[in-house]
């Protein structure tokens, strides 16, 4: 199926549950175009001197992180070209995009960030560290998003699709997650937990 100009798809879950892998696989199957957040967010880290988690904490009281963070939202919504937005936020701030939860288990988690090369500003001493880490990072995200916006990250409710990656391969994520949009655009039923 070839889907409208200006088509969203918003990807957001846990950490370490496949969105970043998902959302290129779904712009290599679309043609979309994509924008990653987690990538914006690592490299002001980076930046700043400093891990995620740590990053996470100062925009508890720095609401200028968050701004330059959600600011890349400001007319995408609006925007007449198709994107894939891989983003803890952009389900929010871009309401009538397809919204995809992506979940996975904590160890699978954990497992899948410590053997990423490209999180370089999310080094653990061990696995206990990033266990612990991984966490704090995922409540301090959802409770300042809550205070922030009033938006419920937590909440399955918002999402129009929620898949478990923990025992699935990357194309057979984004393989569910095309069939579940087209199943929008068809007007047909398809499963909102998969």
């Amino acid at each position: 199926m070839i889907f409208p100009s200006g088509t969203k798809i918003t990807i957001t879950g846990d950490l370490g549950s496949g969105k970043s892998v998902v959302s290129k696989l779904l712009c290599e199957r679309t043609g979309f175009n994509y924008l990653s957040t987690g990538r914006i967010q690592r490299q002001l880290a980076e930046e700043m001197g400093m891990d995620t988690l740590e990053m996470n904490k100062l925009a508890d009281s720095d609401p200028s992180i968050d701004e330059k963070i959600d600011s890349v939202f400001a007319d995408l919504n609006n925007n007449p070209e198709s994107y894939v937005v891989d983003s803890r936020m952009a389900w929010f701030f871009i309401p009538d995009s397809f919204k995809v939860y992506l979940k996975a288990d904590l160890d699978t988690a954990v497992d899948r960030i410590i053997a990423d090369p490209g999180r370089n500003s999310e080094q653990y001493a061990d696995r206990a560290e990033a266990l612990s880490k991984i966490e704090a990072r995922k409540q301090s995200e959802n409770q300042r998003f809550l205070k922030k916006y009033g938006a419920d990250c937590s909440k399955l409710e918002n999402f129009d699709l929620v898949v478990d990656t923990t025992n699935r391969r990357p194309e057979d994520v984004s393989a569910v997650i095309i069939k579940g949009l087209e199943s929008r655009f068809r007007d047909q039923a398809f499963p909102k937990y998969v």
